[in-house]
């Protein structure tokens, strides 16, 4: 008898007919002799509306109540797939974050899980009954309600499996599987049967939406496979798992982008000890990500520094970024957000030259200007002008074979 847990995303439980088909995919994995953990989302859209609400009464609410209101969403998903599943016969146990015992640190909308108690859980799989558990959801040592932040779905029900010590984890979704390319660009991007935790953590990095990136880190660490699957067919998806030799024979397994980039630049800094220092310094304190860094060389003492944001971040980091420029005696700050990031990733690059250049080649054939080059062992990523990255995308897809049905050395 295997323990699987199951996730199930807002579009999989946007309406009473999907839940109840849920309710009926579940109940035909228990006829097969397997114990159940089912974490759900909230239903599509119910969470966009939940933010919009807290809007309309303050302009920046408070995190700790944004958090009591945002995990409703979720507690709406299980208790309406939990009646579904006794009114065919089974029955099944709906549990909160909090009930569930999901203890997490106190950050409000960006918590991270601590630990789970699994007595509770246990307990449930022993009376023979099906558990839903609200995903996205925890609680602080003040037995505070908190939320992980958007994906954290896919952490909650990672981190029950690897708690668990579950035989598989699930992840339900709109999607059939991990893909070399986004199938609305590629036409003929290929399913991936298998993908490492490695090239799925630079993957989920680079702009893949498939899984959220701490879920996957939760499966790396405690070796929690996962298969990603489409909760509306029946079709076999991708399984992530640990890497093999096998794996390093694909020399490439996708191309990813990632429009949510802005790049900010800074003219003529000094170019002594401690000036990236007091550059990033503010930066980092607000919370700010930073990705690609470049430093051009030095020139009569100075030099021009170029890093890269979200979008998201964008105004906050330039005006940051301003005033230091101030402090220190840079010429000027300029801004870009018309810029998007291309990333190809494969275990391949670690034994094999030439990559690099085939890349490199196949964006200048489609006169495609390459700004900054970031690389890791198996990925590397180009900053390229936003409109272009259709075209990059395709391109690099086709000259690294990804459609075709193998790739290998």
């Amino acid at each position: 008898m295997a323990l699987i847990v199951q996730k199930y995303g807002g579009t999989s439980v946007g309406s009473i007919e999907n839940i109840q088909k849920v309710a009926e995919r579940v109940i035909e994995s228990c006829e097969r002799g397997n114990r159940l953990v089912v974490v759900l989302s909230a239903m599509a859209g119910h969470t966009d509306s939940l933010i919009k609400l807290s809007r309309e009464i303050a302009e920046t609410p408070d995190p700790r109540e944004l958090d009591v209101l945002m995990a409703t969403g979720e507690q709406v998903s299980v208790s309406l797939f939990a009646m579904a599943v006794k009114s065919m016969g089974y029955d099944c146990c709906s549990l909160l974050g909090f009930q569930a015992a999901i203890h997490t640190d106190q950050f409000y909308g960006r918590a991270r899980i601590r630990k789970i108690d699994t007595d509770r859980l246990f307990k449930e799989l022993e009376e023979n009954r099906v558990i839903a558990v609200a995903g996205f959801q925890g609680i602080d040592e003040q037995r505070n309600i908190t939320t992980l932040g958007r994906g954290g779905s896919d952490t909650t029900a990672v981190a029950l499996a690897a708690a668990l010590n579950a035989d598989l984890c699930e992840i339900f979704t709109d999607v059939e599987g991990v893909f070399s390319a986004d199938p609305n660009i590629c036409t003929h991007a290929k399913k991936l049967k298998r993908v490492s935790y490695e090239e799925m953590l630079e993957l989920a990095s680079l702009g893949a939406k498939v899984l959220e990136i701490r879920s996957v880190e939760f499966a790396k660490k405690f070796n929690v496979p996962i298969h990603v699957r489409s909760s509306f067919t029946r079709n076999e998806g991708t399984m992530v798992v640990a890497e093999d030799r096998e794996m390093e024979r694909v020399l490439v397994s996708g191309v990813v982008f990632d429009r949510n980039q802005a790049r900010i630049t800074m003219v003529k800094v000094p170019d002594r000890p401690g000036i990236a220092f007091k550059i990033f310094d503010p930066v980092s304190k607000a919370g700010i990500v930073v990705d690609m860094i470049i430093q051009n060389t030095s020139a009569e003492g100075l030099a021009d520094l170029t890093f890269t944001v979200t979008r998201t971040d964008f105004q906050e980091a330039i005006e940051l970024v301003r005033e230091v420029a101030k402090q220190i005696g840079a010429e000027k700050v300029l801004g870009d957000q018309n810029i998007a990031k291309v990333s190809i990733v494969g275990l391949g690059m670690r034994n094999h030259a030439g990559i690099a250049t085939t890349m490199f080649d196949a964006l200048s054939k489609e006169n495609i200007n390459i700004s900054m080059i970031s690389t890791s062992e198996i990925k590397i990523s180009c900053v390229i002008e936003e409109k272009y990255t259709e075209l990059a995308v395709r391109s690099l897809h086709e000259a690294f074979g990804l459609g075709d049905e193998k790739q290998e050395d």
